[in-house]
């Protein structure tokens, strides 16, 4: 079985297998090529996203830095908006819906290794040989979230559509949707609901209005 079926399937792998480090390397390569990159080089930047994701939709926009593991492994939908320093570390597939929002330095992570300390150094295999192995889940996030500064997204964790998650939370375990969580790890403070309306905050709105 190749290592990336034994990934999609949770199974063990060998992070330095050959055929994964190929992949690996050339999403390293392309995350600087697009990290060289001014905001106005818009062909250019999108030359590079559309080598390096494993999909994104349109009127989705990276600020940049940027660093992805496999960089195909990661699905983006339409009209997202990535801050500074987003790492994406996409052993298993990341899927991440339209209308996102990602304040700076968000980390997304799908490997998984052991807890105890000589099984991380090494494994056997069935000719007895020690090799260095780890697993991954993947990640899903639904449409019109929003993460604030330094949230980082733990494996095999699912966030619905509509979510809030506060500005340095860890998020470890499923969050339902239109939930605001935050915390370490995070847990859900609450339901986003009719009370949340920036038409109920009149001092922020100034001139604007909610359209009804």
């Amino acid at each position: 079985m190749r290592a990336e079926e034994r990934i999609m399937q949770g199974l063990l792998f060998s992070p330095a297998d050959p055929e994964l480090k190929a992949i690996k390397k050339n999403a390293h390569k392309l995350s600087q090529d697009y990290n060289k990159t001014y905001e106005d080089e818009t062909e250019v930047r999108a030359q590079i996203l559309a080598s390096l994701l494993g999909g994104m939709g349109e009127g989705t926009f990276f600020q940049g830095p940027i660093t992805f593991h496999y960089g195909t492994h990661t699905k983006v939908g339409k009209n997202c908006f990535f801050n500074f320093n987003l790492t994406v570390q996409d052993d298993a597939n990341v899927t991440i819906g339209d209308r996102c929002n990602f304040g700076p330095n968000v980390t997304i992570v799908t490997p998984l290794h052991p807890m105890i300390a000589k099984e991380r150094e090494y494994l056997l295999d069935e000719d007895g040989n020690r090799v260095r192995l780890c697993w991954a889940k993947p990640v899903k996030i639904g449409s019109d979230c929003w993460f604030g500064a330094n949230v980082v997204v733990c494996p095999d964790v699912t966030i619905g559509d509509g979510c809030v998650i506060g500005a340095g939370s860890v998020v470890t375990r499923d969050i339902p949707k239109n939930s605001f969580a935050a915390g370490s790890p995070a847990r859900v403070i609450r339901e986003i609901g009719e009370a949340d309306s920036m038409k109920y905050k009149p001092d922020i709105l100034g001139e604007y209005r909610v359209e009804e």
